[in-house]
């Protein structure tokens, strides 16, 4: 297998083409096996309770269960559409061909839904397809998750259901379609290089919150009123049980227990740590003091940055990515936010949206062999354009589709709470209970 393939998780897809499958036949490996299980435990430990923890954490006390609920909510619903219609419209390769841009090329068809065809012999490379599809299951959860710290405090619960079945069906399974599923897909197709979701997942997320934080208004009294995070405990916890998750995000996205997987994991852990002081001292330069919220949102921001390079990037490459990563994104969950005055409640476009740009455009320099990468990029140059013709298409993709769900839905159901159901807080208003009884 190529390192162009390993580039991107289409590269799992290998096992359904019929050239290797003539070539090879395809047999199961229990360290595979074994290490794919434990990455895909550790990218639903993510989402709950990492992201449920550091997203709750942010919020004002009487909206944590609200926050919390929400990634709960989302970790069934995802599960359920994955099974019945999702992995097939992300994986299934029907009618794709190399070079050929068809219908097939943006969205896969229904050859798999309700996964027909699965049995306990189904193999993809070397381990069950059922652990791929949990483990792709796990990244369709927490992407949509991510999206809820942007309109935080301030949507109706059940709009936000609707809303992200809707999404997930017409911006995550296409997005993901067009990146990872191999020869015919149009991303894949361009060579753009995204080894375990910078643009399927973090700037997808960061676009449809900056989209929905806007559709639906800021939250009331802002920016006027203070809305300090009520529990930064919960939000650091969260962030660690993130960087800890983290690694079967990127090291499990190599599909397989390789030398691929041990890079992965080497230079999350750079680019991150260099992130997390990169914030750190950003701020402390800019507000005379660090804070706990700014190292955890440093984390968040190098682990997003690193991930499509994951796969390609060497130890000093990640190391600049990280560094990047970190000041940029303090600036522009900060700075920018403020002077451009929008409501992006925990920063999920100032992070994941920015975060994802940063390190799909770097990932682009670092995959070369001359700067310690590992890819097989020769051309720096056109790379970078490769990467920046993927990130403006997902970006214009992703923001209309999500502006269209939202006006559509706000017409019919209406989006957000009401003011008064706003001030006494989602916990109760929406779900009659309270995160702290005293």
């Amino acid at each position: 297998m190529t390192l162009r393939k390993l580039a991107g998780l289409g590269a799992l897809l290998s096992a359904f083409a019929p050239s290797l499958a003539l070539a090879q036949e395809a047999t199961l490996d229990s360290g595979d096996t074994a290490w794919m299980l434990t990455a895909t435990v550790l990218v639903l430990f993510m989402t709950i309770p990492g992201l449920a923890l550091f997203y709750g954490g942010m919020v004002r006390s009487k909206n944590i269960l609200s926050v919390m609920m929400q990634c709960f909510a989302i970790t069934g619903l995802i599960s359920i559409l994955w099974v019945i219609y999702g992995y097939s419209l992300a994986f299934d390769v029907t009618g794709m061909e190399a070079g050929v841009v068809n219908l097939h090329s943006f969205i896969g068809g229904f050859d798999k839904a309700f996964l027909a065809g699965l049995t306990t012999e189904s193999l993809t490379g070397a381990f069950p397809e059922s652990v791929f599809i949990t483990f792709q299951m796990t990244f369709a959860i927490i992407t949509p998750a991510l999206i809820v710290g942007a309109f935080a405090e301030r949507m109706k619960f059940s709009a936000m259901l609707v809303f992200m079945t809707l999404w997930f069906t017409f911006v995550y399974a296409p997005i993901a379609h067009m990146v990872w599923s191999g020869d015919g897909a149009l991303m894949w197709d361009w060579g753009v290089l995204d080894f375990a979701g910078g643009t399927v997942v973090h700037i997808n997320a960061g676009i449809a919150g900056l989209v929905a934080c806007l559709v639906l208004g800021k939250r009331k009294g802002y920016p006027t009123v203070a809305m300090a995070p009520h529990n930064l405990g919960y939000t650091l916890v969260g962030a660690a049980m993130l960087w800890i998750g983290w690694f079967g995000f990127n090291a499990g996205s190599a599909i397989a227990a390789n030398g691929t997987a041990g890079m992965a994991m080497l230079v999350t852990q750079i680019a991150t740590a260099a992130a997390a002081l990169s914030w750190m001292f950003a701020e402390w330069l800019t507000h005379g003091k660090p804070s706990a919220l700014g190292i955890a949102s440093g984390v968040v921001a190098g682990l997003v940055a690193i991930t499509p390079a994951a796969g390609t990037a060497g130890p000093m490459g990640a190391l600049v990515i990280g560094l990047v990563s970190g000041a940029v994104c303090f600036f522009c969950a900060t700075s920018l936010k403020r002077k451009l005055g929008y409501d992006d409640s925990l920063d999920a476009f100032g992070v994941h949206g920015v975060g994802g740009i940063v390190g799909a455009l770097l990932t682009g320099i670092f995959a070369a062999p001359a700067l310690g990468g590992f890819g097989t990029v020769e051309d720096i140059a056109a790379q970078f354009l490769v990467q920046l013709e993927g990130v403006v298409f997902t970006v214009i993709y992703t923001a209309v589709v999500t502006y269209v769900i939202l006006k559509v839905l706000d017409m019919v159901m209406g989006l957000r709470v009401s003011e008064e159901q706003e001030t006494i807080g989602l916990d109760l208003s929406s779900h009659n209970e309270r995160g702290y009884n005293l």
